[in-house]
């Protein structure tokens, strides 16, 4: 037993450092012996082993507590099945035959239809293909962001990975869909998706991330890493979607290296899990760069959703948008953290933040933080955040018009919430999220 503050403060990180090398340990063992990659799974193992389990000392994680997970015994996925039918629900009509369908991390192709793509594009298993290793070695796990407790966790060890790879000048009509299916198992499982786009020059796509998950009391702990990489005057739209069950615990990172004349649009939104992270960065390393980032969180009950994002500019002519909203209820818990860097080089910048809160109840919480970090003297640049309850007089307003008050909420409830929706492109994914949210209140 310890006797002093000092002893239970030594006790805590020694929990903290033996959970996260049993973790690195659990999902070490369960990579196939003929994935390859060893050198990039013993690069970040050693910066692991210099680590500990994040906690609410370390300032990136002050507002999010993972203190919870250190009493599971979570086991690594083993292999999953899953059939047509738990897939209807999912599938996009606006994307058949460009969907991939991964299972607790694990490609899927028996339910992955990839009959619909241009020829040149490479859409593959990792571990179906190791001969794709050779490739993608300059790529995968080599983006700035990968010295992070989680990347680098995902990267010692994924079991599988997709790969995107569009060609020179390829513009891929058809949106490929990628649906995450996290399956509990009889023990809580560790779930590490890994997924790697390359839009060569000129290139432009559109793609889907659906993070579909058990809604089991013991699920699961998704991992996710997604690396997006864009060439000169690439173009990618990009939609991460989260509804996992309401046990799981997500955490996503999502990275994306955009080159000269690039353009990336994304809007992530998250629905889901018991507590939800989502790392959001971006390094715009070539001039006249657009960056366009959107983000919605509704959550109810106890939920904890957590943002984290990072705009790194170093060239000049860069653009930057990022509006970010939370709707927030029960004694749920959003969390907001976006950090723009404008490096010395980056001259004529301009960027603008904005990120607004909804508060439906007394024991919700919001923490928000934007941030601008400014050393270039010749920029436009903005931000700012509101936190704020449904106006009485705008419901009274309603009510004046014959609208329930009930119905006037769901109503300033859904309109705040199709600002971000809107901004999807894909109609029957946009249509399903709006119908969430009617069924939200």
């Amino acid at each position: 037993m310890a006797n002093s503050v000092s002893e239970l403060k030594s006790s805590a990180i020694d929990q903290r450092d033996a959970y996260l090398k049993g973790l690195v340990q659990i999902v070490r063992a369960a990579v196939p012996e003929d994935l390859g990659l060893e050198e990039v799974r013993s690069r970040a193992a050693s910066f692991l082993n210099e680590q500990t389990f994040p906690s609410t000392r370390q300032e990136d994680w002050r507002f999010t507590d993972l203190s919870a997970m250190l009493s599971i015994d979570f086991t690594a996925a083993g292999e999953a099945t899953a059939a047509e039918a738990d897939m209807a629900h999912l599938r996009l009509p606006e994307t058949a035959g460009a969907q991939v369908v991964i299972v607790n991390g694990q490609v899927h192709t028996g339910l992955s239809q990839l009959d619909n793509l241009p020829q040149g594009v490479g859409v593959g298993s990792l571990r179906q293909h190791p001969d794709l290793a050779a490739k993608v070695g300059e790529r995968l796990a080599t983006a700035s962001g990968s010295h992070e407790v989680f990347t680098a966790l995902n990267t010692v060890g994924f079991q599988d990975a997709v790969v995107i790879w569009l060609p020179r000048n390829v513009v891929v009509e058809t949106p490929i869909q990628m649906i995450y299916v996290s399956q509990a198992g009889e023990t809580p499982v560790v779930v590490q998706p890994r997924c790697l786009v390359v839009a060569e020059s000129g290139s432009a796509l559109t793609l889907i991330e659906d993070f579909w998950g058990d809604s089991s009391a013991a699920g699961p702990f998704t991992n996710a890493v997604t690396e997006l990489w864009l060439d000169p005057n690439a173009q990618l739209t990009h939609s991460r979607i989260q509804r996992e069950g309401a046990g799981t615990f997500h955490i996503g990172k999502t990275v994306v290296t955009q080159a000269r004349d690039s353009q990336y649009l994304g809007t992530a939104v998250d629905f889901g899990a018991r507590l939800a992270r989502h790392n959001w960065e971006i390094y715009q390393t070539g001039e006249q760069t657009t960056t366009k980032l959107y983000g919605l969180a509704a959550i109810t009950a106890t939920q904890q959703a957590d943002t984290h994002s990072l705009v790194a500019l170093s060239h000049p002519h860069g653009t930057v948008e990022q509006d970010h909203k939370a709707i927030v209820d029960g004694r749920a818990h959003s969390v907001f953290n976006g950090r723009m860097a404008v490096a010395q080089k980056a001259q004529l910048t301009s960027a603008s933040q904005l990120n607004r809160n909804l508060l439906l109840s007394d024991k919700a919480r919001v923490d928000t933080k934007p941030q601008l970090e400014i050393v270039a003297d010749n920029v436009k640049c903005a931000h700012g955040a509101t936190v704020s309850q449904l106006q009485a007089d705008e419901i009274f307003y309603l009510q004046s018009r014959g609208i329930s008050a009930a119905a006037a909420q769901r109503l300033l409830i859904y309109g705040f919430a199709m600002e971000i929706l809107e901004r999807i492109e894909v109609e029957t994914l946009r249509s399903r999220l709006a119908e969430t949210i009617t069924q939200w209140t």
